[in-house]
This record gives C-alpha cells, sequence and structure tokens, in this order.
C-alpha cells in the first residue's frame, strides 16, 4: 500500500485506480507500492476486482483513473485521457502470467516463449532462443521444447507460461490465480517455481486462493472486497489475525469451507 512518505525502493506505485464496465465499478481508487524484489499477494472473494488490477498493470485493460507509475519512467495518469498505447507501455515493465495459460495452440513451447522476445522486443532470434531453452531448463521442461501446448499437462503448460514471462526480462511478474486450473496434485510443481523466484527476489503480485502458500512466500498480503483494499500487511497478521470482520470471514471460509 502507499505509505505515508515516498518509498525509494518503490518498484510499482499505484495511486486512486478505478475501472468500471458499463455500471459495475470494479475497482474504486485503489492505492498499491510494490517494493523491489517484494512478493505482494492479491486476496478476495471472486470479484472483488483482484485480476482487474492485474490486467490494468499490464495494459490489458484502460483505467478510467488513478496514476501508475514504475521506478525511473513516467507515471501514466489515466485520469488525463491515457490512449490505449500509453497504457501498452506499461507492458514494457511486466509480464503476466495467466490462469488458462495462453499459450498459442498452433506453435511448440520454444515458439510460444520466443514470441514475445522476438516479435515485440525485438531482440535476435539466436539470442532469444538460447534464453528460451536455458529458461525451459530451469523448470524442468527442456526436453518438451518441440512439443505443442496438447502434449503437456496443465502443470507443464503453466511452468511454460512461467517461462514465457520471464523470456520478456520484466521488471515485475504478474500472476493471476496461476493454479486455479490444475488437478490438486500438479498444483505444486507450479507453486515450487513461484517460491524459486521468490527466493530469487523477483518482483510479483499474485493473486491467488491459496492462503498458505501466501503465508508462505509472500511479503505483503492485500486482502480486497467489492473494489476497494479492506485490509492489507504481513501475511500473519492478515491471514492468522486480521483487524477487520470481513477479512475474518473470507479467511474462516477458505480454511474451513466445511
Amino acid at each position: 500500500m502507499l505509505p505515508a512518505e515516498p518509498d525509494p525502493t518503490a518498484l510499482l506505485t499505484v495511486t486512486g485506480l478505478e475501472k468500471s464496465f458499463g455500471s459495475n465499478s470494479v475497482l474504486k481508487s485503489i492505492d498499491l507500492s510494490v517494493r523491489s524484489g517484494q512478493v505482494v499477494a492479491l486476496v478476495g472473494p471472486s470479484g472483488s476486482g483482484k485480476t482487474t488490477v492485474l490486467r490494468c498493470l499490464n495494459g490489458l485493460e484502460v483505467p478510467d483513473g488513478g496514476t501508475v507509475a514504475f521506478r525511473g519512467g513516467p507515471a501514466v495518469d489515466f485520469g488525463a485521457g491515457v490512449s490505449r498505447r500509453d497504457a501498452l507501455s506499461l507492458r514494457d515493465r511486466s509480464a503476466m502470467v495467466f490462469q488458462n495459460y495462453n499459450l498459442f495452440p498452433h506453435r511448440t513451447v520454444l515458439e510460444n516463449v520466443i514470441e514475445g522476445p522476438v516479435q515485440v522486443q525485438k531482440r535476435p532470434r539466436r539470442e532469444a532462443i538460447a534464453d528460451a531453452e536455458r529458461l525451459l531448463g530451469r523448470v524442468g521442461l527442456a526436453e518438451k521444447k518441440d512439443q505443442h501446448p496438447f502434449e503437456l499437462s496443465g502443470g507443464q503448460q503453466q511452468r511454460v507460461g512461467i517461462v514465457r514471462a520471464l523470456a520478456l526480462q520484466p521488471d515485475l511478474l504478474l500472476f493471476d490465480e496461476p493454479t486455479s486450473a490444475l488437478d490438486p496434485e500438479l498444483v505444486g510443481e507450479v507453486l515450487t517455481v513461484i517460491k524459486e523466484l521468490a527466493d530469487e527476489d523477483w518482483t510479483m503480485v499474485i493473486v491467488t486462493h491459496e492462503l498458505a502458500f501466501a503465508r508462505e512466500v509472500a511479503d505483503e498480503v492485500v486482502f480486497m472486497d467489492g473494489g476497494v483494499v479492506v485490509e492489507h500487511g504481513h501475511p500473519d497478521q492478515v491471514l492468522r489475525n486480521p483487524v477487520h470482520e470481513r477479512t475474518r470471514r473470507f479467511v474462516q471460509r477458505l480454511l474451513h469451507p466445511f
């Protein structure tokens, strides 16, 4: 969340972010600050606006108001009538991992990974291939590089999605419920990769319902409901001893569903 004084370690600062779809106000003045190397977990019920926050940060949605600023770059003020091109400029600093993988089905694993670096970032193809092969190796998928997504398990496809994001060399990784589409036995292999990235000080914002994972990996947990931030703080405080009754009910329902 935004500190009282400007935080010189903040990689990302979001102020007053607003977004509506028709008459439905999805985000109502969201403030968020993410430090370099920090992992922030966004939790909350479905429809609370968590995914919309990520999509705004990655330029997939254009907010109706508010400011998004990455350290070292200009602040993008959406209250000033920012164009979609300006919103897309945020994608130069971040990369998204989607809950449903979003891989190109007609392309191989390797082709999926190098698409962004070659076509968008205009990096030399040979360099992009070498980087992709290295990254696939680190997540145990080197031997899958010539296969197509339909030949992979869900967990493998999501690991490819993570590699695709890493290949863009972003400052910020955004994860939209990265395990929600997986069979339970495949969740662990994806969470392991994300935990390794956290241990390597990657800066990440993760939307998740895996509260135990958020408690273990996140430096800060932000609980959202109804398009606003209800509570935020250290995982032990928000998930073990929340201040707000709404947070307590949410945590209890996820930890004790029956």
